[in-house]
């Protein structure tokens, strides 16, 4: 099925038995979006709300509600997508088998953007007031579009659609100073496309002609977040997956989405910028106010029978974490023709995406020398670092796999091969006072932080621990040691205090040395990784709580210690356990927290039953 607009995706999806629709009205602020989360937490279908009150328009939520809907939408392009993947990664590929890659030219061909002067967007006028003011989250700035497609055109040539850049950027429709009908709050963050559009615009003293779109083909909401390399146009990728050139409309603004649902056309004035936020975002905590660009809106268009697709932002899993998997699927492939040596590289979802990074890389160098610690390992870190949004990991952790046996979607398995390997005495490699991504409170100022790396390799030089030892040796103020994974113990500290915080972990560390200068015990060997924590008992609970805890509530710089540290020759290390400091520190955003009156109204509509109740 090739979709045009958000209602052949409704259609569709009614038709495969995969929407639930309803009829009575739901409030946009904060009720529908918790019946999204609710939706998605327990597998359900698409939702299509009937009657949002406060707009005349229809609402649609969870369309990328699993990785199997999501290849269902795209069930007539993804092979054709995979098969071009597929050429990229080995050309030769293509006489070797003709008759696997014949439909690859159709497919380039759909890559190209096409110049139009009218289309069905353009159908209807409205204002911003009239769109779904879709609230997720109680203490959020106002409302937001959860699903932009934002479309900025390079100002030197702003009709050259192959110099277009698509992004999915955070848009606030009303709320802090914004006038009413006349601006958006425009956040987009460090290493966005669109940034060298507007560092452009501000040269050359002029407004950046922007255009928000919201619908029509998802392969175009996809494109929004798919990393393609700096100067490649996401118009190209949305074309393949959406199996028909996207069409563009061209005229005295920004190239507009002909088949989109809706336009916020419009530009961002030079220099000038409007407090946004706060807003419910992907960690998990809120993203504070900040001044952002604003859009000056000149027209607000729809489609006929548009419908607004919107999704929930918060602490994973969450709807975009589809996209993740979907884009994991089909870029996989291509990692190792982008950096030399690396196997394969995971955002892992459940971290809040950038905070940590899971490598498998590999040591071909001097093979004729057997070799415990890395060695091109760490070139191929670098190089990982160095490439566009994965420069904002914060933790990445790399190791081998000669074996070709570590999957590194399983997290647990992968920490276990690292863990088992790695000496802290010269397997951390620190980067200090470095950008980490925007969204991420836990660094020394805006963008500000740290990152390290954790390259491992060799055979293993440990069996981790499945049972805290019976000798265990905390000092005051820390309690409730748990198991969160093999090798890894989570353990309640005191509340956190900047003054005190380095003392704590002092404390800590040398308690398990058995003293100042003292040594561990042979026991914690098997104990290479403690976290310390506000709430052991939720940090062990599930592997996902202990990940959103340890690597988004820490700076590697500021809140990594360990017993027996040392700097040897500028080299930081330790003879281990190394020690996580993720409890919540007074200078973090706050995490996200549903409305407890929202959730009783929630709550009796499940009651009430009918087809969507076994999903609330």
């Amino acid at each position: 099925m090739k979709h045009r607009s958000t209602r052949d995706v409704v259609d569709d999806l009614r038709a495969g038995g995969r929407l639930i629709e309803i009829d009575d009205p739901v409030d946009p602020h904060l009720e529908a979006a918790e019946i999204q989360r609710r939706v998605y937490a327990n597998g359900g279908p698409a939702v299509l709300f009937h009657h949002l009150t406060g707009t005349p328009f229809p609402a649609v939520s969870n369309l990328f509600g699993s990785l199997d809907q999501a290849r269902y939408l795209f069930r007539s392009t993804l092979e054709s997508v995979r098969r071009l993947i597929e050429m990229k990664v080995d050309p030769s590929a293509l006489p070797k088998r003709p008759l696997r890659y014949a439909g690859v030219p159709v497919t380039a061909v759909r890559m190209l953007p096409r110049k139009v002067r009218r289309g069905a967007v353009m159908g209807h006028q409205t204002a911003l007031s009239k769109l779904p003011p879709i609230k997720c989250w109680p203490d959020d700035g106002g409302a937001f579009v959860t699903l932009p497609q934002v479309l900025s055109s390079d100002p030197d040539q702003p009709n050259h659609l192959m110099k277009i850049n698509l992004g999915m950027y955070r848009v606030q429709l009303d709320g802090n100073d914004y006038e009413t009908d006349r601006e958006t709050g425009l956040h987009y963050q460090i290493h966005r496309g669109i940034g060298v559009h507007h560092r452009r615009a501000l040269d050359l003293g002029q407004p950046l002609k922007v255009v928000i779109t919201v619908g029509g083909s998802p392969a175009m909401s996809l494109a929004a977040v798919m990393p393609l390399p700096e100067g490649l146009t996401e118009l190209t990728f949305a074309g393949a997956l959406a199996g028909r050139r996207i069409r563009m409309i061209v005229g005295d603004h920004a190239p507009v989405y002909a088949d989109a649902d809706f336009a916020i056309v419009g530009t961002i004035d030079p220099g000038r910028t409007k407090p946004e936020g706060p807003f419910g975002d992907h960690l998990g905590y809120y993203s504070l106010r900040h001044d952002y660009p604003v859009l000056r809106v000149q027209h607000v268009w729809h489609r006929d029978d548009a419908i607004w697709p919107f999704t929930v932002v918060g602490r994973p899993p969450q709807e975009d974490t589809t996209f993740g998997q979907l884009i994991h699927e089909l870029t996989d492939p291509i990692i190792p023709t982008v950096i030399p040596g690396v196997k394969a590289v995971h955002a892992v979802d459940a971290a809040g995406v950038h905070p940590l990074l899971l490598a498998i890389g590999s040591e071909r160098y001097m093979p004729y020398m057997e070799r415990s610690e890395p060695q091109e390992l760490l070139t191929q870190a670098n190089a990982i670092l160095g490439n566009g949004q994965l420069s904002l990991a914060k933790y990445l952790w790399i190791t081998d796999d000669p074996d070709q046996t570590l999957k590194i979607h399983d997290i647990a398995s992968f920490m276990n091969h690292l863990l088992c390997r790695v000496d802290w005495r010269r397997d951390l490699h620190f980067q200090t006072k470095t950008t980490i991504d925007t969204l991420d409170y836990s660094g020394h100022g805006f963008n500000q932080g740290s990152k390290v790396v954790v390259a491992a390799t060799g055979a293993p030089v440990r069996t981790l621990g499945t049972e805290v030892p019976a000798d265990l040796k905390l000092p005051d103020g820390f309690s409730g040691p748990r198991v969160v994974i093999p090798g890894v113990l989570a353990i309640c500290g005191p509340r956190h205090g900047v003054d005190s915080a380095a003392n704590d972990l002092r404390r800590l560390c040398e308690s398990l040395a058995g003293g100042p200068g003292g040594q561990p015990d042979e026991s914690l060997r098997a104990w290479p990784l403690i976290t310390v924590v506000d709430d052991s008992e939720f940090a062990a609970k599930t592997i996902d709580n202990w990940l959103w805890l340890t690597f988004t509530r820490s700076n590697p710089a500021v809140d990594i210690a360990g017993v027996g540290a040392a700097i040897v020759q500028k080299h930081w290390g330790c003879v281990g356990p190394l020690v996580i400091d993720a409890r919540s520190k007074d200078f973090h955003a706050p995490p996200l927290i549903e409305d407890p009156q929202v959730t009783a109204k929630v709550d009796a509509r499940a009651a009430r039953g009918g087809p969507l109740a076994r999903y609330l």
